[in-house]
């Protein structure tokens, strides 16, 4: 006979309105959480080291959450996309990361400058709240990169030193703005439907690039969805490398 004692299952527990504890014999072995993102969407996150108890917390978040819901995952961690397909989410698009040089004599970008009656500076608020009004009454903010956050209200007066403008007869035409990390990540470059295609998105990266390698910071990084070909050909052309890809899933 044997008189081992068995293991007590692991047991699910809701916590908050969008926290739920994994517990072993009351030690904690996983968390999950819901965050509520400014467009409104809720993304998910499991933190467990076990499969089963990933699965676990997902059999009982899923049910009890408004759908859609959202997460992104490394395309390079199979086992971490395994399981969220696995708890039924799919995949919704492909973002590439890039490593963007910002030397000038190799982003070919030193001798770009706007074109004429257009300004590249600092973002002013006004303008830049009309800019995003604009941007997104001709952008489908959902398809936006999953860093990029809008909020409901847009920009404001702390949100100024992430952004670049580009200005054209007083109103801001199009914009860099800029997540300030170790490595600087440009988290969006937009342009006005009605200006594109007229080189200020390159003269945008130009001042931006040219910024960071005289502050001597060698390399920025930037996430384009796989689909977005302008965009792609916009920093292929600079001499940006793809360094990744993650994946949205989403469970409707």
């Amino acid at each position: 006979m044997n008189s081992s004692k068995a293991r007590p299952a692991v047991v699910i527990t809701r916590v908050s309105e969008r926290q739920w504890h994994a517990l072993d014999d009351d030690r904690v072995v996983g968390r999950g959480e819901a965050s509520p993102r400014p467009d409104g969407r809720l993304f998910l996150s499991i933190d467990s080291w076990h499969g089963e108890v990933f699965d676990r917390l997902a059999q009982a978040m899923l049910p009890g959450l408004p759908k859609p819901l959202y997460t992104v995952v490394d395309e390079a961690d199979a086992e971490l996309t395994a399981q969220w397909l696995r708890a039924g989410l799919t995949v919704r698009r492909r973002e590439w990361e890039y490593l963007v040089p910002t030397d000038p004599a190799v982003t070919g970008l030193g001798d770009v400058v706007p074109p004429p009656g257009v300004t590249v500076g600092p973002a002013v608020l006004g303008p830049l709240r009309e800019l995003d009004d604009a941007l997104r009454a001709e952008v489908d903010w959902p398809e936006m990169p999953a860093e990029v956050v809008a909020r409901p209200d847009g920009p404001t007066a702390a949100d100024l030193p992430r952004f670049t403008v580009a200005a054209e007869s007083g109103r801001a035409v199009g914009l860099v703005r800029v997540a300030p990390l170790r490595r600087p990540r440009l988290g969006l470059v937009a342009v006005r439907a009605g200006r594109r295609r007229r080189g200020i998105g390159r003269a945008l990266l130009a001042h931006v690039l040219g910024g960071f390698h005289d502050r001597g910071i060698p390399t920025a990084s930037a996430e384009v969805k796989e689909s977005n070909e302008a965009a792609l050909a916009l920093f292929d052309g600079i001499g940006a490398r793809r360094a990744g890809s993650a994946l949205e899933l989403v469970v409707r």
